[in-house]
This record gives C-alpha cells, sequence and structure tokens, in this order.
C-alpha cells in the first residue's frame, strides 16, 4: 500500500517536534538535531526540515513511499508541487546520505 508523503519546512525544528508528536500520537523515528525529522505512522509518513532555503510552515514536496518503486523518483505537477516515488529504503539511505552520523533503518 503507498503511503502519502508530506515535507514542510519549519523555523523551529524542536518546537515542531512537540507539536507533531502529540498530533501524531508518535515520537519521530528518525531526528537530526537542529535540522529534520521524520514519522513514519500507518497512514502518513511526514518530514519537517529546517531549511533556510524554504519559508518556515512551506509546502517542500509531496510523494508517496510505494514499496514496489524500483528507483527514488522525481516529478512536478501541473501546480509547480513537486512529488516523489520512493520505497522506504530509498528514504533512509538519503537520510543517510544528507547526515551520516544518522544510521536510519527504515
Amino acid at each position: 500500500m503507498k503511503k502519502l508523503h508530506l515535507a514542510i519546512s519549519t523555523a523551529n525544528i524542536e518546537q515542531t517536534i512537540a507539536d507533531y508528536s502529540v498530533r501524531l500520537g508518535a515520537q519521530p523515528c528518525s531526528f537530526i538535531p537542529g535540522e529534520y525529522a521524520l514519522w513514519r505512522t500507518e497512514f502518513l509518513n511526514m518530514s519537517v526540515r529546517q531549511d533556510p532555503a524554504c519559508e518556515p510552515g512551506s509546502l517542500r514536496h509531496l510523494g508517496w513511499e510505494d514499496p514496489v518503486a524500483s528507483e527514488f523518483s522525481q516529478d512536478t505537477d501541473v501546480n509547480g508541487v513537486v512529488w516523489e516515488r520512493f520505497t522506504a529504503q530509498h528514504q533512509a539511505d538519503e537520510i543517510n546520505e544528507i547526515w551520516p552520523a544518522a544510521n536510519y533503518q527504515p
């Protein structure tokens, strides 16, 4: 089953983690202090990133965590929204490439 992936930006990762952990009823499964957090719930894959290139609270991209995706892919829809398609392992590989100390395993 595909899971919707929602990626947004934040100006304060720690406050966002506290808020969204309550909203989602779970702690992030991956957390990079001062930069990034990822939640993988039964229905939603959600990430937040403190990224100075993005306005806080803005949508960074949408996507699908799809267990049958053969590779990471990305395209843009008619509204200019970036959509990604990936497996849980593709996402883990990306996290570990950006933040090697994370050693994240799905």
